[in-house]
This record gives structure tokens, sequence and C-alpha cells, in this order.
């Protein structure tokens, strides 16, 4: 018999009520503002090299124009250097996610953002803003490495996609607070225009360490140990209330279950063997279309870019941007479970795609030397940029690359994704101030040329590798691998025991004693819950 599992014709945000007991949603709240501090950390890092005192203490005069301005060399470095601490967090992050547990990593993730945090307040020069961006990378590096994993872990199926999409949605409401922190700030003249978003870094990570106490940790984790009676207590909180006894018991041996299957699993040659090769290029596949296709070039230099443009004041807009993006991740956690994770990232891309190529096409009328009309345009499709990018890929890419892995790979397969994910923001964030700048190749709103090209690839690749699993188990996902299933039939396929228990579910419709009979089984009320 199948592992019970709620009715799938309610999905998403509908199903929350339905799954969450006080433990669980305690531990997906206190995620959630890991991730917003994750996002305010990037919006600070973002906003801030716009300031104009940032620029006179890290800058210096244009020969030309006698205005302080930050030479893209210091630019770039700035923002591709960090992600050598990145690869480092994601590793460090993974390996004590592992032999530690997730919760335990999340307590070292925190203590390197206040390290971060005081280092960047008190920086006077160059060098040590690099250090201090470069020493937050490694908590961001954690941070990628653990927080989708211990959601896809600790959540129901049914509202997986929904909860790790919260991923992105924390990302974007730290942006709203660091946009907001920046726009208040920006007209201080005086260094504290800076100083003080640098100072706020401190918060969050604080409330988090007092709190990470009171977290359960991974069921699965656990189980990964041989602590079965650790990780029934652990699962039982996290689903007391909200399911049977049965049920958990039923979710554990589920999980047990898939432990075993793929027990002789875990070394990394076995990532690039069999069903998992498959799951690793599409996981690695994933993180390489969700960076080339502009996501970084707006990160890390959109208010920068906007700056040049001269149109509208760049803090206002960039906070502008960042509360639209916010709202349109809100609508994506509603649909992704209901819609499906394919259609959106086929949207998505495609919006991407059209932003971009006509940022390229009115950045051939000068840039940011074009008429008004024209600069504004280009502004704008900054913004639809960010609905495209938030409709799908932002959010969903996080939620495809956890469930595709099996258990035993998962850190392994998810790992060498992100690693791939950092090589190519280092890559991105090094050229794009050499790609902008006059002084080298000057291509300024052109290169949407070049990532609206790639965002084309990606609708492409979305529509015939990524397989549908909303609404699955991660237990299902790995037997429709282990089965062969093609990737366009992973939405339609139907296991050989839910074919078996949708014969015993028409039975007992047709014959009311059968149903008593299935009703005493406790299976029929643990399809209704």
């Amino acid at each position: 018999m199948a592992p019970p599992k709620p009715q799938p014709t309610l999905r998403g945000a509908a199903n929350v009520p339905r799954h969450f007991n006080g433990a669980l949603t305690y531990a997906v709240v206190l995620i959630a503002v890991s991730q917003i501090n994750f996002g305010l950390d990037q919006g600070i890092f973002s906003n801030t090299q716009a300031m104009p005192h940032f620029y006179r203490q890290f800058g210096a005069p244009d020969p030309k124009t006698g205005k302080y301005a930050l030479d893209p060399v210091f630019l770039s470095l700035l923002n591709s250097l960090p992600f050598i601490c990145f690869f480092l967090g994601l590793v460090q992050g993974s390996y004590i996610s592992n032999k530690w547990g997730r919760r335990t990593s999340m307590h070292v993730m925190c203590v390197w953002a206040l390290i971060s945090a005081a280092v960047c307040v008190s920086a006077r020069g160059r060098v040590q803003v690099v250090a201090g961006r470069m020493i937050n990378y490694l908590y961001i590096g954690m941070e990628l490495a653990v927080v989708p994993i211990i959601q896809s872990e600790m959540v129901p199926a049914p509202v997986r996609g929904f909860i790790v999409g919260t991923y992105q949605l924390g990302l974007g409401l730290g942006h709203i607070l660091a946009s907001l922190i920046c726009r208040a700030t920006s007209d201080i003249d005086s260094n504290n225009s800076w100083i003080i978003p640098y100072g706020c870094m401190f918060l969050i990570p604080s409330i988090i360490l007092c709190m990470l106490w009171h977290m359960p940790e991974s069921p699965r984790w656990l189980l990964l140990q041989g602590r079965d009676d650790a990780a029934l207590a652990s699962l039982r909180r996290l689903r007391v209330g909200r399911f049977t006894e049965e049920q958990i018991r039923d979710e554990l041996a589920s999980f047990r279950s898939t432990i075993n299957v793929a027990a002789d699993k875990g070394t990394w040659k076995e990532v690039f063997q069999g069903s998992n090769r498959k799951r690793t290029l599409i996981v690695c596949g994933v993180n390489v279309f969700f960076q080339l296709t502009g996501h970084n070039f707006v990160s890390k230099y959109g208010t920068i870019f906007l700056r040049s443009l001269n149109t509208f004041n760049a803090f206002s807009m960039s906070l502008i941007n960042s509360c639209i993006n916010t709202l349109v991740i809100i609508f994506t956690m509603f649909l992704s479970d209901m819609v499906g994770r394919v259609p959106l990232l086929i949207t998505g891309a495609s919006i991407q795609t059209a932003a971009l190529l006509t940022m390229g096409g009115l950045g051939t009328a000068g840039g940011e030397r074009a008429p008004l009309p024209i600069r504004e345009g280009i502004t704008s499709m900054v913004t639809l940029f960010g609905v495209g990018f938030n409709l799908g890929w932002a959010p969903l890419s996080h939620v495809v690359a956890a469930e595709i892995p099996t258990l035993r790979l998962r850190d392994k397969i998810y790992g060498l994704g992100s690693a791939i994910n950092i090589i190519i923001q280092f890559l991105v964030a090094f050229i794009v101030p050499y790609l902008m700048d006059d002084a080298y190749a000057g291509l300024g709103p052109r290169v949407g040329f070049i990532f609206g090209t790639v965002a084309f690839v990606a609708v492409v690749f979305s529509w015939f590798c990524v397989p549908e699993c909303s609404g699955r188990t991660l237990e299902e996902i790995d037997r429709l691998f282990l089965e062969g299933v093609p990737i366009r039939s992973f939405k339609t396929h139907v296991l050989a025991d839910q074919e078996e228990d949708k014969g015993l579910q028409r039975n007992s419709e047709s014959w009311p004693h059968k149903r008593e009979d299935a009703k005493g089984a406790g299976w029929v009320d643990a399809r209704a819950v």
C-alpha cells in the first residue's frame, strides 16, 4: 500500500492550514526570516555602491568630469571576489549540514553574518569593504546549501512548492527592506548614508541565532544518521494535530524505504551514473539558466545602471522594482503547486527574453545619451525583466533543484548545481562592469542582447528537460526516475501502487461495506486529511 498523502486537488496555499501545526509553522517562518536577511544583505550591497558618499570613500575623481566614480576594476572585484567565499560557504554548509545537521549549519552561518556586518561597518578602505563582503558571502553560500534542502525535507508534498518558493519571497522582502533603508539614508550628507545600512545587517542574524534552538531537526537527516527514534519524534512534532499517528509512521516508513533503496548511492561517482546523471544535468542546467538570463546583471548592478540612465531617482526606482518583484513572487507561490513548475518557468523566461531583447534594441539609440523617452523605456524593461524572472526562475529554480535529487545524493547534487551557479555568478559579476563601461566594451543597455538570447534558450530547456513534479512526494519523484519515465510524462504517469489505490477507492465508493473496511484500516481517512 502506498504511503498516505493528501488529496492532490487541493494545492498550494489552500493546503497550508490543513498541513501546518505550530512547530512546522515556527520552523518555516524562522527559515523565511533567515532568507529575508539574505535579501537584505544583497540589497544593501547593491544600493550602497550607488551612493555619492560611497563613491567618495572608495572611488576616485573622474579626470574628465571631476566627479567621484568607482572604477570598473574595483567594482568588478567588489562584486565578483565574494563568490570565492560563496563557494567556500557552500562547501562548508553542505559538510556541516551532512555531518552535524541542518540546524547546526544555520547556527554557523548566522555567526558569519554577524562578523561580516562588523567588518563592513568599520570599513574605510577598499580592501576592508571587499573583505567584509567576502565574509558575508560565506554566510550566503551556507544559506544556499541548507535552506531549500531543509524546507523540502520538512514540509508535506502538496505544499512543498509553495513553501520552498518562500526562499525567493524572503529575498524579495529583504530587498524591499534594503531599498527602504537605503532610500531613507541616501540623502544623508556623510558616510552615515552607507554605514547605517551596513549596521542594519546585525539585527536579523542575532534574532535567528537565539531562536534556532527551538526548531526541530530534519527527520530525513536524522534517519540518515540512523537515529530512528529521534526522527520519529521530530516528524511527530512537525505533523501532530494535522496527521494521525498512523499517517506519521507511514510517512517515516516511506522516508526509510527511500533511504534503503538509495543506500548504495552515496558517492560522487554515483552522481553521474544511471538515473542520477539525468537528475544532475537537470539541476545543473537549472542553475546555469538561473544566472545567465540577466539576474546577476540586475541584482548586482541594477541601481548603478538606473543611476547612469538619469531618468528617475535610482533608489526610488529600486524600491519600486523590489515591491513589484515581491508581489509577483507571492503570486507565483500560489500558482506553483496548482499550475505546475514548467508552465511558470516557460512563461517567466519568455517575458525575460522579450524585456532583455527590447532593452538591447532601445540601447542601440545611444543608451545613457539617448533621448529621455528611450531611457525611460530602458528603465521600464528592467522592471518588466523583474516580473518575468520572479514569475518563474527566481522562486522555482530552488524548488526544482531541491526536489529533483535522490535523498541519499541530495546534498551532493544540489551542492554541485549550486557550485556551478556560483561560478557563473562570479564570471558574470566580473565581466559586466567591463561590458558596460565606455572605456572598455561600452555596451550599456545592449547587454540585453546577450542575456536575452540565453533567456530564449531557457524557454526551450524548460519545455524539454524539466520534469513536472508538482504534487509529487520526494519518494514518488525517486521512483519516476528509477523507473525511467520520460521527462514529459512525469505529470501524468501513474505509479503501480497508485493504480492499485485508485482501484480500491473506486471499489470503496461502489460498495459501502468495503468503504467501512477501508475506513477501519485508516486508509480512506488518510486520503481525506
